[in-house]
Protein backbone atom coordinates (compact mmCIF):
# COMPACT_ATOMS: atom_id res chain seq x y z
CA UNK A 1 0.00 0.00 0.00
CA UNK A 2 2.02 3.44 -0.86
CA UNK A 3 1.89 5.93 1.66
CA UNK A 4 -1.42 7.73 2.23
CA UNK A 5 -1.86 11.01 0.17
CA UNK A 6 -5.84 11.52 1.14
CA UNK A 7 -7.90 11.58 4.62
CA UNK A 8 -9.51 9.07 2.86
CA UNK A 9 -6.10 7.18 1.80
CA UNK A 10 -4.92 7.63 5.77
CA UNK A 11 -8.23 6.43 7.45
CA UNK A 12 -8.22 3.49 5.26
CA UNK A 13 -4.16 2.64 6.12
CA UNK A 14 -4.65 2.93 10.06
CA UNK A 15 -7.87 1.09 9.74
CA UNK A 16 -6.58 -1.70 7.36
CA UNK A 17 -3.11 -2.53 9.09
CA UNK A 18 -4.94 -2.02 12.47
CA UNK A 19 -6.97 -4.85 11.13
CA UNK A 20 -4.00 -6.71 9.92
CA UNK A 21 -2.33 -5.79 13.45
CA UNK A 22 -5.01 -7.37 15.40
CA UNK A 23 -4.95 -10.40 13.01
CA UNK A 24 -1.77 -10.94 13.18
CA UNK A 25 -1.54 -10.70 17.27
CA UNK A 26 -4.82 -13.11 17.35
CA UNK A 27 -2.80 -15.88 15.10
CA UNK A 28 0.13 -15.34 17.35
CA UNK A 29 0.41 -19.02 19.08
CA UNK A 30 0.28 -19.13 22.41
CA UNK A 31 4.83 -20.31 22.38
CA UNK A 32 5.12 -16.48 21.22
CA UNK A 33 3.06 -15.00 24.02
CA UNK A 34 5.16 -16.85 26.56
CA UNK A 35 8.48 -16.74 25.67
CA UNK A 36 10.36 -13.19 25.33
CA UNK A 37 10.98 -11.39 22.55
CA UNK A 38 14.92 -11.82 21.68
CA UNK A 39 16.59 -10.98 18.43
CA UNK A 40 20.52 -10.57 20.18
CA UNK A 41 21.60 -13.07 18.15
CA UNK A 42 20.30 -11.44 14.68
CA UNK A 43 23.43 -9.05 13.34
CA UNK A 44 20.45 -6.86 11.25
CA UNK A 45 18.52 -6.68 13.96
CA UNK A 46 20.52 -3.46 15.01
CA UNK A 47 17.87 -0.52 16.05
CA UNK A 48 17.24 0.07 19.46
CA UNK A 49 13.47 -1.26 19.55
CA UNK A 50 14.73 -4.89 18.96
CA UNK A 51 16.16 -4.72 22.59
CA UNK A 52 13.77 -2.77 24.17
CA UNK A 53 10.72 -4.18 23.64
CA UNK A 54 10.40 -7.86 25.30
CA UNK A 55 7.02 -9.04 24.53
CA UNK A 56 3.52 -7.88 23.15
CA UNK A 57 2.33 -6.01 25.67
CA UNK A 58 5.54 -3.91 24.97
CA UNK A 59 4.74 -3.23 21.29
CA UNK A 60 1.52 -2.21 22.30
CA UNK A 61 2.21 0.19 24.86
CA UNK A 62 4.89 1.84 22.33
CA UNK A 63 2.04 2.14 19.66
CA UNK A 64 -0.21 3.40 22.32
CA UNK A 65 2.14 5.98 23.79
CA UNK A 66 2.88 7.64 20.10
CA UNK A 67 -0.72 7.81 19.70
CA UNK A 68 -0.78 10.20 23.08
CA UNK A 69 1.75 12.02 21.42
CA UNK A 70 -0.09 12.41 18.52
CA UNK A 71 -3.19 13.57 20.18
CA UNK A 72 -1.97 15.71 23.00
CA UNK A 73 -0.04 17.94 20.66
CA UNK A 74 -2.85 18.39 17.81
CA UNK A 75 -5.14 19.22 20.88
CA UNK A 76 -2.95 21.35 22.52
CA UNK A 77 -1.77 23.27 18.94
CA UNK A 78 -5.47 23.82 18.22
CA UNK A 79 -6.53 25.54 21.75
CA UNK A 80 -3.68 27.56 20.63
CA UNK A 81 -0.88 26.15 23.43
CA UNK A 82 2.18 25.97 21.02
CA UNK A 83 3.69 22.41 21.79
CA UNK A 84 6.56 20.19 20.16
CA UNK A 85 4.96 16.84 19.23
CA UNK A 86 7.74 15.39 21.36
CA UNK A 87 7.62 16.83 24.82
CA UNK A 88 10.69 18.08 26.52
CA UNK A 89 13.33 17.31 26.90
CA UNK A 90 13.63 14.92 23.95
CA UNK A 91 13.71 16.02 20.35
CA UNK A 92 14.21 13.79 17.37
CA UNK A 93 18.13 12.39 18.33
CA UNK A 94 16.98 11.56 21.35
CA UNK A 95 13.55 10.36 21.45
CA UNK A 96 14.94 6.83 21.88
CA UNK A 97 15.68 7.18 25.15
CA UNK A 98 12.05 9.14 25.57
CA UNK A 99 10.50 5.20 24.17
CA UNK A 100 12.70 3.74 26.74
CA UNK A 101 11.11 6.05 29.65
CA UNK A 102 7.81 4.51 27.86
CA UNK A 103 8.75 0.97 28.57
CA UNK A 104 9.65 1.61 31.88
CA UNK A 105 6.55 3.39 32.86
CA UNK A 106 4.43 0.28 31.95
CA UNK A 107 6.11 -2.73 32.92
CA UNK A 108 3.36 -3.05 35.43
CA UNK A 109 0.50 -2.95 32.62
CA UNK A 110 -1.00 -6.19 32.29
CA UNK A 111 -1.59 -7.28 28.28
CA UNK A 112 -5.05 -7.20 28.42
CA UNK A 113 -5.01 -3.43 29.44
CA UNK A 114 -2.53 -2.61 27.05
CA UNK A 115 -4.66 -4.11 24.06
CA UNK A 116 -7.82 -2.18 25.82
CA UNK A 117 -5.65 0.87 25.98
CA UNK A 118 -4.40 0.85 22.26
CA UNK A 119 -8.02 0.05 21.17
CA UNK A 120 -9.21 3.26 22.47
CA UNK A 121 -6.50 5.07 20.98
CA UNK A 122 -6.82 4.02 17.96
CA UNK A 123 -10.20 5.22 17.94
CA UNK A 124 -9.12 8.68 19.34
CA UNK A 125 -7.05 8.87 16.54
CA UNK A 126 -9.43 7.99 13.84
CA UNK A 127 -11.73 10.58 15.56
CA UNK A 128 -9.16 13.12 15.61
CA UNK A 129 -8.30 12.76 12.05
CA UNK A 130 -11.71 13.10 10.47
CA UNK A 131 -11.76 16.63 11.84
CA UNK A 132 -9.56 17.74 9.75
CA UNK A 133 -9.63 18.65 5.56
CA UNK A 134 -7.37 17.06 2.59
CA UNK A 135 -5.42 20.02 2.64
CA UNK A 136 -4.94 20.67 6.65
CA UNK A 137 -3.76 17.42 6.44
CA UNK A 138 -1.61 16.94 3.59
CA UNK A 139 -0.34 20.58 2.16
CA UNK A 140 2.39 21.87 3.86
CA UNK A 141 2.73 24.97 5.70
CA UNK A 142 -0.93 24.80 7.18
CA UNK A 143 -0.05 25.05 10.67
CA UNK A 144 3.05 26.38 11.51
CA UNK A 145 3.53 24.18 14.48
CA UNK A 146 3.86 20.95 11.70
CA UNK A 147 6.60 22.80 10.94
CA UNK A 148 8.14 21.23 7.22
CA UNK A 149 6.03 18.28 7.73
CA UNK A 150 2.19 18.02 7.06
CA UNK A 151 0.33 17.10 9.85
CA UNK A 152 -1.28 14.03 7.66
CA UNK A 153 2.42 12.64 7.49
CA UNK A 154 2.62 12.54 11.87
CA UNK A 155 -0.57 10.46 11.58
CA UNK A 156 0.92 8.12 8.78
CA UNK A 157 3.45 7.72 10.87
CA UNK A 158 1.17 7.12 14.24
CA UNK A 159 -0.56 4.78 12.43
CA UNK A 160 -0.59 3.04 9.31
CA UNK A 161 3.47 2.91 9.25
CA UNK A 162 3.75 2.41 13.05
CA UNK A 163 1.50 -1.10 12.74
CA UNK A 164 3.01 -2.27 10.21
CA UNK A 165 6.45 -1.98 12.29
CA UNK A 166 4.53 -3.87 15.06
CA UNK A 167 3.54 -6.48 12.51
CA UNK A 168 6.72 -6.79 11.75
CA UNK A 169 8.41 -7.27 14.68
CA UNK A 170 5.78 -9.87 15.64
CA UNK A 171 6.33 -12.17 12.49
CA UNK A 172 10.00 -11.71 13.18
CA UNK A 173 9.53 -13.11 16.92
CA UNK A 174 7.20 -16.16 15.65
CA UNK A 175 10.02 -16.98 13.11
CA UNK A 176 12.79 -16.85 15.31
CA UNK A 177 10.44 -18.80 17.97
CA UNK A 178 9.33 -21.79 15.70
CA UNK A 179 13.05 -22.49 14.49
CA UNK A 180 14.04 -23.14 18.65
Amino acid sequence: MARPTTKKDLLEAATINFEKLWQAIDSLPEKALSLEFDFSEDTKKKEAHWKRDKNLRDVLIHLYEWHQLLLNWVESNKKGIKASFLPEPYNWKTYGEMNVKFWEKHQGTQLENAKEMLQKSHKSVLEMIQLFSDDELFSKNVFDWTGTTTLGSYCVSATSSHYDWAIKKLKAHVKKISKE
